[in-house]
């Protein structure tokens, strides 16, 4: 009898004139710099490594408690602590270049002056992309987001896309109205591509001592509970902009990460689940292939494209 040998799929991705290994990457904000997951997962797997957010300055983030566990899910009030940029620069990006894989960075900022001198300063960087996180508050427009305002996150595209050497990505917030406008936008500006979702908003009471368990009181839920609502917005944005999409939310399996591709994505981001399982990103990856092999799909394009309705 003879075995049936299945081809393998090709599963490299392009975004904005790069090309991926994979469309599997890790969610800013979960992943560190690479260096905590080293001995767990093998980066040089990934498509791509998307780091934590990072500012001009050094920022402290929110004080204690930061994280609460949730049904299907977590609360989280880091604050985007991290070192600044030129910490980053000097201590993080060299051990990411020893990896074949793609660097992407999560740039944050609280006025459009503090996003362009990092996008600046990372443009003369061996950086593959930069995803601007534009769920961070405006402090000169009174603590507004930068993502909740369509005038506001194309002002904030427009000025940083003049620093950039590298394509831009823009991190969109779920905490609007309509996810679609934002998105707009930010493409009309010069958006390379957008990253969606960002975390939901959200509260949990610690009903014995009678006070919220996080020290910031509100938080970002983030999880298998949110992986409806996210695959939504996927679906939504990838039908109304022109540019390459990179879904996550609550992604924890390769059946999880398929359903994304299937909703128009081209790439798909691991987040929360690496703090339940470090070799989360390796194993989504493996599922997506198997899937794609039982399924007899040879690329990527093949699975964006099947989904009948």
């Amino acid at each position: 009898m003879t075995e049936t040998v299945h081809k393998r799929p090709d599963l490299t991705v392009e975004m904005a004139g790069v090309t991926f290994k994979n469309p599997v990457m890790t969610a800013s904000g979960t992943f560190g710099s690479g260096k905590e997951y080293g001995e767990y997962v093998d980066l040089n797997q990934l498509g791509a490594v998307v780091v934590k957010g990072v500012s001009l300055t050094p920022w402290k983030g929110n004080p204690t408690p930061r994280v609460a566990e949730t049904y299907g899910g977590m609360l989280n009030a880091v604050g985007l602590q991290n070192p600044g940029v030129d910490a980053f620069i000097e201590n993080d990006l060299p051990f990411l270049r020893q990896y074949d894989t793609r660097i992407i960075v999560n740039v944050s900022g609280k006025s459009i002056e503090e996003y362009c001198r990092v996008v600046e300063k990372l443009a003369v960087t061996e950086v593959d992309m930069l995803e601007l996180n534009i769920s961070c508050p405006n402090i000169k427009e009174g603590g507004i987001t930068f993502g909740t305002d369509a005038k506001m996150a194309a002002s904030v595209v427009k000025e940083a896309k003049k620093y950039a050497s590298q394509p831009l990505m823009v991190k969109l917030s779920p905490n609007v109205t309509d996810i679609t406008e934002i998105a707009k936008a930010v493409e009309s500006e010069g958006a390379d591509a957008v990253s969606l979702i960002n975390t939901l908003l959200g509260m949990a009471i610690d009903i014995h001592h009678k006070k919220p368990l996080l020290g910031n009181i509100m938080g970002g839920l983030s999880g298998p509970a949110i992986k409806p609502v996210a695959l939504r917005m996927v679906y939504q944005v990838c039908r109304t902009v022109n540019i390459p999409v990179v879904g996550m939310g609550g992604i924890i399996s390769g059946e999880d990460a398929v359903e994304f591709i299937l909703a128009g994505a081209t790439g798909v981001a691991v987040g929360t689940a690496n703090f339940m399982n470090p070799c989360a990103t390796v194993e989504v990856l493996d599922g997506l292939e198997s899937y794609m092999i039982s399924q007899g799909f040879s690329s990527i394009e093949e699975v964006q494209e099947a989904m009948k309705i």
